[in-house]
């Protein structure tokens, strides 16, 4: 009586790393698939049978197990809807080692056996088995000797300067392989290391451009660290840069060699060293704001004593007439602004205030709530001490209008306009912090 032979499910399994020719009536996968159905076709007496599903990864890399195709076949090996995987070559499957020792032994675990057509073996035999081992280690050496003339490649490209991918710098667009200059992002690069010159402060500066929603050209914003990625790049220069070793770029610089210069020297101070200059050369809060009984200006000055600075407001008029031209002749600058900023910090939670500020705000977006605006406000009393004092100079000469001096007190006049917009930046500033929480 003859023996019954069992039936044996065959999935074929094919791999192509580039999307090249895929779109072609007859590529690589479909040359690799008739290959293997060929072979079932021959083992048809020893039951094997194809299954219906195709596992084809198009323009995937066999050195990762991320793969669509063969993610579905593993599902289905360890459903128990496979008895035998067939591929065109070992390397189809996977060209690192440990990846497809791993694939063995998922198959082995699930009595699946691994067909090779074009190198005679299988992994049900310890010579099948060895066999594999060896020709692994070869497909490994090949990858390995390919990334190595790859990273040679690129190196001697460097050294001539060519540019070799990767994420372009913001100032720049690529065409033909080669970087360009985008007129526009230049001259917010230009601007950039300019500032940080004048600021002396990445903090400071990095505050200012994420308070403006400045972002690079992929939509990060500019952030500390994206700011230092800027001001170190050598590419701004002219520079191309392999393994931190410059050398000369064909392509535009954008940044000039003094002020790179300028900019470093200063990167190479401590960040202390540079908050205290920073700190030292800020503005008076209330320069060009402050008046005096007269309707004169009362413009900053200082004076040391036993080392020590001592700032004032002076009227103009007792500059120009004498001391009794004005009753109010000079104020300590501490003091008055002391005043100013709890004046403006009490008024911002007035409902007065918030009710105007809404209003306003509801001219450029409809959809804006009386609450809304409230909270913002209200959140901005915590962060004031917070505030570098340029940029606290910076936000007072956006809301205020006009400080007026008087021998029993002050008048203190708020610009609308800057209330809406220290609102949208409070809300922006609120966003982009619980974006990053």
């Amino acid at each position: 009586m003859p023996s019954v032979r069992r039936k044996l499910r065959c999935a074929v399994y094919t791999r192509k790393s580039t999307e090249e020719g895929l779109d072609m009536e007859f590529n690589s996968l479909d040359a690799q698939r008739e290959a293997c159905e060929a072979f079932i076709v021959s083992q048809r007496a020893e039951g094997w049978l194809l299954v219906e599903d195709g596992y084809d990864d198009g323009g995937v890399s066999g050195g990762t197990l991320e793969r669509p195709a063969l993610k579905r076949l593993l599902a289905d090996v360890e459903a128990g809807k496979i008895d035998v995987v067939l591929v065109y070559k070992i390397d189809r499957l996977s060209r690192s080692m440990l990846d497809f020792l791993k694939l063995v032994e998922t198959f082995e675990r699930h009595g699946v056996t691994f067909v090779s057509i074009t190198q005679a073996f299988n992994t049900t035999s310890s010579m099948g088995r060895l066999t594999l081992n060896m020709l692994l280690s070869f497909a490994q050496f090949e990858r390995e000797v390919i990334g190595e003339r790859i990273r040679d490649k690129v190196a001697a490209s460097r050294k001539k300067g060519m540019w070799m991918g990767g994420w372009t710098p913001l100032g720049y667009e690529v065409r033909d392989r080669k970087l360009l200059i985008h007129k526009e992002d230049a001259e917010r690069v230009r601007s950039i290391f300019r500032r940080f010159v004048q600021l002396k402060s990445a903090t400071l500066l990095a505050r200012e451009l994420v308070l403006a929603r400045a972002t690079n050209r992929y939509g990060q914003l500019l952030d500390k660290g994206v700011l230092y990625r800027i001001l170190n790049n050598r590419v701004y220069i002219g520079d191309a840069v392999h393994k931190g070793i410059s050398y000369p770029g064909e392509h535009q610089a954008i940044i000039d060699r003094k002020l790179w210069d300028q900019v470093h020297a200063i990167l190479r101070q401590s960040p202390r060293r540079r908050a205290a200059s920073a700190r030292a050369q800020t503005p008076a809060l209330l320069k060009g704001l402050l008046f005096g009984p007269d309707g004169a200006a009362m413009s900053p000055t200082h004076t040391r004593k036993a080392g020590r600075l001592y700032r004032y407001y002076i009227s103009q008029s007792v500059m120009k007439q004498g001391a009794n031209a004005c009753p109010v002749r000079q104020i300590p600058a501490a003091e008055i602004e002391r005043i100013v900023v709890e004046q403006i910090r009490s008024l911002l939670q007035t409902p007065e205030i918030i009710v105007q500020t809404w209003r306003a705000a509801r001219k450029a977006d409809k959809d804006i709530t009386e609450s809304e605006v409230r909270g913002a406000l209200l959140g901005f009393e915590p962060i004031w001490n917070e505030l570098f004092p340029a940029e606290q100079a910076r936000i007072v000469e956006l809301l205020v209008e006009r400080v007026d001096l008087q021998p029993d007190g002050i008048d203190l006049r708020l610009r609308i306009e800057g209330l809406t917009s220290l609102y949208s930046e409070l809300r922006t500033s609120g966003g982009s912090q619980q974006e990053a929480a």
